[in-house]
Formats: C-alpha cells, structure tokens, sequence
C-alpha cells in the first residue's frame, strides 16, 4: 500500500474512534445524568412490603404484627460498607460515648460519639444513653460514615435534678416508649419533654432521687414484667424467617407506632432496644387489645398505599430519615 494512501487511512480511522469515543462518552453522560433525575428513596410501600397480620404475635397489652420484605433482593441502604446500629456498636466495643467538654450546660444537649470500627452507624432517635453527667435520648436519626471518627450527636436530658461534675460511665438502655418519642420528634423541647416524664412516672408513683426516665427500671415488679414480654416476642422472632424490616404495634383500641428500616440487618439490629420501647408503652400506657385488624389496615393503608399518601401520614403522624436521599427508616405513631 502506498505511504502516503496508509497515513491517510489511519489518520480517518484515529478520528473516527475519537468521535465514536465522544459519542459513546457522550451517551453515557447522558445516562447517567437520566438515572440522576430517577427517585431515589426506596420504595418501602405495599410495592415492596407486606404486612403480615396472620403471624401477628401476642402478649397481654401488646401486639406485634410483622411487616416483610417482599421485594427482589433487599432494600439495601445508600452507603458503602457494613452498617449497623448504635446499639450494636456500644456491644461489641466497636463505639464510645463521651460527654461534649466540661460541665458546662452548654453541653447538655451534645455527646460526642466515637467510631472505633471501619463500619457505618446507624444513631436512631430515641435511643437512651444513660450515665455521663445525666441520662440523654438521642434527638434525631443519623448515619455516621465509617470514615467519620469521631460525632457531635445532638441530645435531650432525660433525666432532670442531675447534673453533676463527675461523669458515671455510659450504657445503652433502649428506646423511650412511643409517648415520649413522639413528644420530642414533634416539639424538641426539653421542658415538654420532662414533663412527659414527671407524668409518666408520677401516674405509677414512681419514686426516685431524680425524675429519671429510666427511674421505673429498678422496681422489681415492672423490670419482671418487662421481661416476661420481651422473653415471649423475642422467642417468636427467633422461630420467624429473615424477611422482616418492620413491624407495627397494638394496645388497646389503637395502633401504637410503626417502625420499618431499609433493610433486615438495621431492623434486628434494632429490635432488641426498639420493641423494650414498645413494650414500655405497652405497660405504662397500654390496655386490653380490642383494635380490629380493619382498623390497623386502615392505619397501614394511609402509609404503605403510595409514596404520595404515606408522606402526607408521615408529615401528620410520624417522621422519615432519609441518606443522600433514599429512606432508611420510618417512624409513626
């Protein structure tokens, strides 16, 4: 072949693998700037879910009614690496939790998490940490990344007349029960949230050295009876499959709160802390179960039915967290 005619023909083909190139980078820009435009937000509706009320479990006050998984493959969350909960983590050693600084007040409603693992944590609202200079609650639901080492985790005081200069040691307790979950996910007021407390603890003469949410825990009879209930569902969920993310609770004639996560691995990571919440509610607020399985559909219709009616019932009667937004848990009440 001549010289001259093979430099030419190469010098075509250079730029035509170029502009195929640029076509083709073009292409995928576009792609990827559609699947951008794409919700995010997991579809954790009836598209996905179902509530399962013929295994529905039952003790005294409280009834538990699962919600499964029933979408392809899992949920799955928005982050890289293993995930798993604040209670988990303060187990198994892999989390550390420590006052702000000094005994100033302006650090009442602050701690500071540290993250001893190379995994993410998922901080639920609600959980109670006692110990430091007072008891605290987590304020609001976060997720701290496994490259974050250390958090400030905003708090509320749970337990009013202590603050004192030396700091007992921190442990996880559990989750507050849904009166008081709901009194800070909606007012965030620290005075409203005392006096849930006082009321609470005064309606059973419940007598302590400060008025401590978790002032209840050390009589006898109701830590027994605590245990009884959480003996009897934590059997059930034992015997139960791996499909669970959520589930919703009854007492009484009503529906007392739905918690549902993006995934198995964060609902039992949770379940131990959140169903002690439950189950409080169920004691201290509870009653004879009479609600109809019509009348918690109706509940459940309002919010799994659509993406558009369950954030309507969100906005009334609960709270969503979302992570570079796709939702990772549910809260209503």
């Amino acid at each position: 072949m001549n010289p001259k005619y093979e430099a030419a023909v190469e010098k075509r083909l250079s730029i035509l693998k170029y502009l195929g190139f640029a076509v083709l980078r073009k292409t995928v820009i576009l792609i990827l700037l559609a699947v951008a435009q794409l919700p995010l937000r997991a579809q954790l509706t009836y598209e996905n879910l179902h509530v399962d009320y013929d295994s529905a479990w039952q003790y005294k006050n409280l009834k538990v009614i699962p919600i499964r998984w029933k979408g392809a493959g899992n949920p799955g969350l928005p982050v890289t690496g293993e995930t798993i909960t604040l209670n988990e983590a303060l187990q198994k050693g892999l989390a550390r939790v420590s006052e702000r600084g000094s005994a100033s007040t302006e650090n009442v409603h602050w701690l500071i998490i540290e993250n001893l693992s190379h995994k993410n944590i998922f901080i639920p609202g609600g959980d109670i940490i006692a110990g430091g200079r007072q008891d605290r609650m987590i304020t609001r639901d976060t997720i701290m990344l496994a490259r974050e080492s250390r958090m400030q985790v905003p708090v509320m005081c749970v337990e009013e007349g202590r603050w004192s200069d030396r700091e007992k040691k921190f442990v996880y307790q559990k989750q507050a029960n849904m009166h008081l979950r709901k009194v800070l996910d909606k007012s965030r007021n620290q005075v409203l949230i005392w006096r849930e407390i006082f009321n609470e603890l005064d309606k059973d003469k419940v007598k302590a050295a400060t008025f401590s949410y978790l002032a209840r825990n050390q009589d006898k009879k109701f830590a027994a009876l605590e245990k009884e209930y959480w003996d009897h569902f934590q059997q059930r969920f034992k015997n139960s499959d791996s499909t669970v993310i959520g589930i919703v609770c009854v007492s009484g004639d009503k529906v007392i709160g739905c918690d549902i996560f993006a995934g198995t691995n964060l609902f039992y990571g949770q379940l131990q802390p959140m169903l002690l919440g439950y189950i409080d509610e169920a004691i201290v607020h509870g009653a004879t179960i009479t609600a109809p399985d019509a009348k918690v559909k109706a509940y459940m219709d309002e919010l799994l039915r659509s993406e558009a009616s369950q954030q309507a019932f969100i906005r009334e009667r609960g709270k969503a967290f979302y992570h570079n937004g796709k939702i990772i848990h549910i809260t209503t009440y």
